[in-house]
């Protein structure tokens, strides 16, 4: 119980710290020693889990299961990894006068912050507890996504805070209908937990959990940027600072859908048919398609995997949808696999920023040429990003088609059908930005340092997760598989 204490303990004291000391150089390395402290004590809470089981904290305030260790794992090895990466990255920004000491002080402070309601909103058994943690990370990320203070970054972050506020709105009335479901035949006080509800989900009124569902699926499903919710992603990814973006990409979206599929079980052991199942399938096949026609209309790099986001994350979507045991864990495997990917490449992109001054593709060529780390790491990252052998996502495909041809031939000619338009979309972009000849581009060539440590390990990681599974990850997901699949 320590280290699950310690866990949420730390970013507190990091966003105490910070407020002091968060405009120093030296708050970078201290980000970076919070979160890599975080990641070390959470691998001991998975090694307590695997020997000990599931675990209450006390009064039931906090569960430990493979679900959310496995989630809890992921997020706090990405956020010590772009902590890493930020660290000399804002520093390069306050150093050319793009953020002042205090938006810097305020970048470090919110950083935390968001660690922090991540974390509460994994091990949290309370579903209330849950909303007000997706809303506090909603309310953090708002002023990361605005911290240059541009005028497109000011409107990208009102229109993220008005969609999500909106979102997080529906999400809260769906949480109530469940409560309310639940107090005719639970205690008010155990009518709000997770746990009770997953152990008295017979017994609550189908009628109003139908109801619930849809409000939580709008609600969260703007979170994770299912469309037509998605209107937010684009802007926020694009105008926001790199490590930003690339939080936003790896961790948001990831732990808005486990919000969602904790409700999901619930749901199906109520109703028991596939009714929140078919939803899913519906709104994660329209985020794919519609995402990978758009991805043949950007000239803005951020915004062609912003777009790309949608697409991975509709693909997850459905694949949770389709609730068998195979689909859901090839869901989960995908979601790792897209955190770890995903933040990389916005990693590399803020790299690639730094390099060229520009995040328009039409002006950006001949990065190997350029700089050979930056140049194959974003090419690495978009062949592993779009599905492609050998990196982790392939896996996680191969295991979808297999599982959506239990239902239907068709769908599986649509998905990949939606694959190829992925395919084209992605590398006709970005085969010229990495290839392409550097005459009449953007002047800016010279060399610069990259920091790409970050985004080189993700891809090593993804990569060696498609050939190697740790027993210990093993383990975690098929113990989470069973508890998705209500087995």
């Amino acid at each position: 119980m320590l280290f699950l204490y310690t866990i949420l303990i730390v970013p507190i004291i990091g966003v105490l710290c910070l407020s002091l000391v968060g405009h120093k150089q030296v708050a970078g390395v201290f980000n970076i020693g919070l979160n890599l402290l975080n990641f070390a004590v959470t691998l001991f809470l998975a090694t307590h889990f695997l020997k000990s089981g599931p675990f209450f904290s006390p009064h039931q305030l906090f569960y430990v299961d493979a679900f959310n260790i496995l989630f809890g794992i992921l997020t706090t090895f990405t956020t010590t990894t772009v902590a890493i990466f930020s660290c000399g990255y804002m520093w390069h920004n306050l150093l050319n006068k793009r953020i002042t000491e205090q938006q810097l002080r305020l970048y470090h402070i919110m950083y935390q912050l968001f660690v922090l309601m991540l974390l509460l909103a994994l091990f949290t058994n309370n579903i209330g507890m849950l909303w007000v943690t997706m809303e506090g990370a909603t309310l953090a990320t708002v002023l990361l996504v605005s911290l240059y203070r541009t005028k497109e970054a000011v409107e990208a972050a009102w229109k993220y805070f008005i969609l999500c506020i909106v979102g997080i709105a529906l999400a809260l009335f769906g949480t109530i209908l469940f409560y309310a479901s639940a107090t005719h035949i639970l205690k008010p006080k155990d009518a709000i937990l997770w746990s009770s509800l997953y152990q008295y989900a017979h017994y609550l009124n189908p009628a109003i959990i139908k109801l619930s569902f849809i409000f939580l699926l709008v609600g969260y499903g703007t979170k994770i940027g299912l469309v037509p919710m998605h209107h937010w992603v684009p802007d926020a990814y694009s105008e926001s600072p790199a490590p930003v973006s690339a939080l936003l990409a790896g961790l948001l979206s990831t732990i808005s859908l486990y919000a969602l599929m904790r409700f999901k079980i619930i749901v199906d052991l109520s109703l028991n048919n596939h009714l929140a199942g078919n939803l899913m399938i519906g709104f994660g096949l329209l985020s794919f398609l519609y995402a990978a026609i758009m991805l043949h209309r950007q000239n803005n790099i951020k915004r062609l995997f912003a777009y790309s986001s949608v697409e991975n994350m509709g693909l997850i979507t459905f694949a949770f949808g389709i609730g068998n045991p195979l689909a859901t864990f090839g869901a989960l495997f995908y979601t790792i696999a897209h955190s770890l990917i995903k933040s990389a490449l916005f990693i590399t992109i803020g790299n690639v920023i730094w390099l060229t001054c520009t995040q328009k593709m039409d002006q950006i060529r001949g990065l190997i040429q350029k700089q050979p780390y930056i140049g194959w790491g974003l090419l690495l990252g978009t062949i592993a990003i779009s599905g492609l052998p050998p990196f982790a996502i392939f896996n996680s495909e191969v295991i979808l088609f297999i599982a959506t041809a239990k239902i239907s031939v068709w769908l599986v000619l649509l998905l990949l059908f939606g694959l190829l338009i992925v395919l084209a979309g992605l590398f006709r972009n970005i085969h010229p930005l990495v290839y392409g000849a550097t005459e009449g581009t953007h002047p800016q060539t010279e060399r610069k340092k990259s920091i790409m440590f970050s985004a080189i390990l993700h891809l090593l990681t993804a990569g060696v997760l498609s050939f190697y599974l740790p027993p210990f990850l093993a383990q975690c997901l098929q113990q989470a598989t069973l508890i998705l699949t209500n087995k």
